[in-house]
């Protein structure tokens, strides 16, 4: 459907995902799952990162291995439900330096409003993983990934969770060259801007404030 656009079905991400948007599921599971679906999805979202050799020694003798090339990673979560994916990337890199975009929604326009930006100041010799559970309007992810631009990185990729056409559409209308991963693409948005059948609020059921 879309050039750029990879949805993952892992079956271990696919599992997760369904009990992720169980309304049953409890906060403390909730950010768990959202971690674990994080790391999986980096793992697959990193396959393509560049590598270079290196000269090593085992204890036996020496060798020619690999590395990934560059400075590595910055992770960007959109605050404040990206939060919950920080860690399950940062697991498999530890490494990565990590930024936070603060935007929130308009509840009336749906429009994003921007409070705060803080970015690695190295960020220009990193790939940038911006991450948000959901992509909906796609509002939010288009200014987010406007404003890291800004800083000239070597690639920028998108991850969330579950998108939406609408937003599929309007992010990829934005940012042609920023490839996007999620775990599903669902049916629609309602007429509130909420993801159908999505999973609720991301932050609420993160942080435990619906």
């Amino acid at each position: 459907m879309y050039n750029n656009v990879t949805i993952f079905d892992h079956p271990l991400i696919q599992h997760k995902l369904s009990i992720l948007r169980d309304k049953r599921t409890s906060s403390k599971d909730f950010r768990a799952l959202v971690s674990e679906i994080a790391t999986l999805m980096c793992y697959e979202a990193t396959r393509d990162l560049p590598l270079e050799e290196i000269e090593i020694e085992t204890p036996i003798c020496k060798m020619t291995g690999k590395h990934i090339s560059g400075k590595k990673l910055a992770v960007v979560p959109i605050l404040r439900a990206g939060l919950g994916m920080v860690d399950g990337i940062t697991n498999l890199v530890p490494s990565s330096r990590i930024g936070h975009i603060g935007l929130y929604r308009d509840e009336e326009t749906l429009k994003p409003v921007e409070y705060y930006c803080k970015l690695p100041k190295d960020i220009g010799e990193r790939d940038v993983f911006v991450v948000d559970p959901m992509l909906a309007t796609g509002g939010s992810a288009i200014d987010a990934v406007s404003q890291i631009k800004l800083r000239g990185p070597r690639t920028i990729r998108f991850l969330c969770i579950i998108a939406a056409p609408e937003g599929i559409e309007a992010f990829t209308k934005a940012h042609p060259d920023v490839h996007v991963y999620c775990a599903a693409l669902d049916e629609r948005l309602n007429e509130r801007g909420y993801i159908v059948p999505g999973l609720g609020d991301a932050g609420d059921r993160i942080f435990g404030t619906k």
